[in-house]
């Protein structure tokens, strides 16, 4: 198995969310998106403080943030693109599409932990995916290792 080819997901299924957590043991979703790209697909991304548990600030922090500028919105997932996905009126919650078993969102919810997910599955969970996006261009030059 190579690393990129998704199948080392099944390892960190059920870990707990912790808001502010950024493994490896405990995510919330925004550190387990940090730690997938990283470790797998060689991308150091910001860390980006935000209260996970306050929509107002988590909404303000991710529209003001430069790191939004490197995705490119698209209209079919690949392997290690970003999925955006709410649960209500605004997107707040952020997973990794594999292309693995048809396709899903590796992703870290409250109360459930890290679960992977295809579309029909978010959608009976209440995910309504807001969009895909792809990473173009280098990293931000804010971005801290994750550890």
């Amino acid at each position: 198995m190579k690393p990129t080819d998704g199948y080392w997901a099944h390892r960190y299924i059920g870990r707990p969310w912790i808001a502010g957590a950024r493994g490896p043991e405990s995510f919330d979703c925004w550190g387990l998106f940090l730690w997938v790209q990283r470790k797998y697909f060689g991308r150091e991304l910001p860390l980006i403080p935000v209260d996970a548990l306050s929509l107002r600030v988590v909404l303000k922090t991710f529209n003001d943030h430069p790191e939004r500028k490197r995705w490119q919105r698209v209209s079919n997932p690949r392997h290690g693109d970003a999925v955006l996905m709410r649960q209500s009126r605004y997107p707040v919650h952020v997973g990794v599409w594999l292309d693995i078993d048809g396709g899903g969102v590796l992703h870290c919810a409250q109360s459930v932990g890290v679960v992977f997910q295809d579309l029909w599955a978010l959608d009976r969970h209440g995910w309504r995916v807001e969009g895909f996006y792809a990473f173009r261009g280098d990293p931000c030059q804010a971005a801290m290792k994750v550890s």
